[in-house]
């Protein structure tokens, strides 16, 4: 019998709290984003109804379509993929949170077209941590001016950072990547920027992550099985 999306929620949830018991870290500090993206509303009630309540979605259409189907639940809806400059509307219109900013034109016209009567859209900036030449992500160096210029639009918070890190061969060298994160999540800080959110770790990397300071893990395939 396949295992249920309820067991497997379990399941992801054991190993998040074991990963932030090894690390000396409370269980509640690391919240499990459940990353939905391609399977029907149907799934996302039964995730829901298993407690889960934070989604995260790749392909903003879909997504849209998804969060107009699932309106009658009290859901979190979280872009976390790329965003090109015809789909900013949409996701200014229908997301709670956005990781995915790369580039200040981006996040300047999510802020213009944020409707007045939502709260501000929450914001983790996408970061290249590892220099990957096909991903999205700004460079660690451009990062600075790139925060500080978000922080200050309206209708959006700046709340953290957001890496997609390729594999590496062994869980030293991935806690290492997600270390270079985490040292920079701390010296924006330290610039002043009030950030509580390091979304980054997958399944294969979720304990690496956690180690490292995670707060925010993005679980698909382990929750909804193989697409």
């Amino acid at each position: 019998m396949t295992p249920s999306i309820a067991h497997n929620i379990a399941s992801v949830r054991a190993q998040i709290q074991a990963a932030c018991q090894a690390a000396g870290r409370a269980p509640d500090s690391v919240q499990l984003l459940a990353v939905s993206k391609t399977w029907g509303a149907d799934a996302v009630r039964q995730a829901h109804a298993a407690g889960q309540t934070a989604f995260g979605e790749n392909y903003i259409q879909e997504a849209v379509d998804k969060i107009a189907a699932l309106h009658d639940l009290p859901l979190q809806w979280h872009c976390i993929g790329p965003i090109q400059s015809n789909k900013t509307r949409l996701v200014a219109e229908h997301f709670d949170w956005v990781h995915s900013v790369d580039r200040l034109k981006i996040a300047q016209r999510l802020s213009e077209q944020r409707p007045a009567h939502l709260p501000p859209l929450q914001v983790c900036i996408q970061v290249n941590v590892d220099g990957g030449e096909t991903k999205s992500g700004v460079s660690p160096q451009d990062l600075p001016v790139l925060a500080q210029s978000v922080a200050a639009l309206p209708r959006l918070q700046l709340r953290g950072l957001m890496t997609i890190p390729d594999p590496t061969e062994t869980p030293a060298q991935m806690r290492a990547v997600h270390a270079r994160a985490r040292a920079l999540f701390e010296a924006l800080r330290l610039q002043g920027l009030p950030l509580d959110t390091l979304s980054m770790g997958m399944s294969a990397d979720m304990d690496a992550a956690i180690a490292e300071g995670s707060t925010m893990v993005r679980v698909g395939t382990a929750i909804f099985g193989q697409r």
